[in-house]
């Protein structure tokens, strides 16, 4: 069932409250032009009577006491030529916190009702101007916390994913419906070659979708950031460590043990990704309960971490309760770093096999540039590049993909048993993984599902 399309005038500022240049009120509903007429006073046509993509200038008055609100530019925007799909206007006035809400509040007295968060992208989604791939990337693009999360956030918005999901869906469509049409043959007439032909085309399937799930674990630290634990014994040079990888003095520096005895963080963007740093206390038999106190948080945050970079003393043995901490944690999260190597080798990366580690000194030539390479790697995996895939899924596209990929499998078992018996579960699942795929991109989503999804938004986007 089609979902319904709105059929009231929505108004919300779309900037950021504070200080600024100017700020913007939007306007979109069928409602728009009727509603601009009453508040705008200007030289020239009305609002309504002027023609898409021009602008006016003039006053923005109450329409109930006349009062002059503020002087504006009010820009135009008709349907379907607009962000919505709708009839639509801007209204940019001055910035500060008083010139725009009194705008709102007289587009509102005047019969407009307040927009939802992501309302404005909402009823673009449900008028057919943007995918709902598109719609994510929007969120995307104004939560982007580096460069290259707003690259793919623009490649996404310019719908680099949604193609790719489109005609995936477009090949699954084909292959179900010739599962079904299997159906129909009378028994033992449909050609054997049939199934063969069948699978071969999901396998294709197959493959594609596990192409765009090998872009998640990119898509998690561009959107959600990794967190980074900094761990070790005390004073082997974690929070020199932190400081370098942040650029500034952000944890005191001491060659006395234990001077860290709470977690420190630092949000800081390494080759292009952001990442949360934790530096924590030196992992000992604490003196005190402070540093006992101190020693319990680093735990804590070990058992949230992305990835854990233990900073270890190369002039000195491991000692015991070191071999026990790396043998405690899972090598693909875990990155060690042989510090002080200007001091003496006692340990080499040869002498920790299957873990990754370098031998560095963070004292006199600390190598920033490998150590952020390498942290990056671990926790993205497979970094995409310029030449790789121009985009990165989100949680919901995984997990849609996944539910997907299952249901391919399934309609493949049930084709290479040839059995008749079969063809039906066979078409079934191929028909679910359709509905899977078409979830990513907002075909048959629920008026729930988009209310939630939406949510996410700020008000006047």
């Amino acid at each position: 069932m089609p979902l319904p399309h709105p059929a009231d005038t929505i108004a919300a500022i779309a900037t950021a409250p504070g200080e600024g240049a100017i700020a913007i009120v939007r306007l979109s509903g069928p409602e728009t032009y009727p509603l601009a007429d009453r508040v705008f006073r200007g030289p020239g046509p009305r609002p309504s009577a002027r023609a898409p993509g021009t602008f006016a200038h003039g006053a923005i008055a109450d329409p109930a006491s006349g009062e002059v609100l503020d002087d504006a530019l009010l820009l135009v925007f008709r349907a379907p030529h607009s962000y919505t799909g709708e009839d639509s206007v801007e209204i940019q006035c001055h910035g500060g916190s008083q010139a725009a809400r009194r705008i709102l509040a007289a587009l509102l007295s005047a019969g407009a009702r307040q927009a939802d968060p992501g309302e404005f992208t909402k009823r673009a989604f449900l008028n057919g101007k943007i995918d709902l791939t598109q719609a994510e990337a929007v969120l995307d693009l104004i939560h982007a916390r580096s460069e290259r999360a707003a690259r793919l956030a623009t490649a996404q918005l310019e719908d680099a994913l949604g193609l790719r999901i489109r005609a995936l869906y477009d090949d699954l469509l084909a292959i179900s419906a010739d599962v079904e049409a299997m159906l129909d043959f009378p028994d033992n007439e449909l050609p054997q070659s049939v199934p063969t032909e069948i699978s071969a085309r999901l396998d294709a399937v197959s493959s594609e979708i596990r192409t765009l799930l090998a872009t998640w674990s990119e898509g998690h630290v561009l959107r959600d950031g990794a967190r980074v634990v900094i761990a070790g014994a005390p004073n082997v040079g974690k929070s020199t460590l932190l400081n370098l990888l942040a650029g500034r003095d952000r944890a005191i520096v001491s060659p006395h043990p234990g001077t860290t005895r709470d977690t420190i963080e630092e949000t800081v963007v390494l080759q292009g990704y952001p990442v949360q740093l934790v530096d924590t206390a030196g992992l000992r038999d604490a003196p005190c309960e402070i540093e006992q106190e101190g020693i319990r948080r680093t735990r804590r945050a070990l058992a949230e971490a992305d990835l854990c970079v233990c900073v270890v003393d190369a002039s000195q043995p491991l000692s015991p309760d070191e071999r026990s901490f790396l043998q405690s944690h899972e090598p693909a999260k875990l990155l060690v770093l042989l510090n002080k190597i200007d001091l003496g080798t006692q340990i080499r990366p040869e002498n920790l096999p299957g873990i990754d580690s370098m031998a560095v000194s963070l004292q006199k030539s600390p190598p920033i540039g490998q150590i952020s390479e390498k942290i990056i790697q671990k926790v993205v995996q497979k970094p995409s590049g310029s030449d790789q895939e121009p985009f990165a899924i989100s949680e919901r596209h995984r997990n849609s993909l996944l539910i997907a990929l299952d249901d391919v499998t399934m309609s493949q078992n049930r084709l290479k048993s040839r059995m008749e018996s079969d063809f039906l579960p066979a078409a079934t699942h191929a028909r679910a993984a359709l509905d899977q795929i078409g979830y990513v991109f907002g075909k048959n989503c629920t008026e729930d599902m988009l209310d939630v999804l939406f949510s996410r938004f700020c008000v006047g986007k």
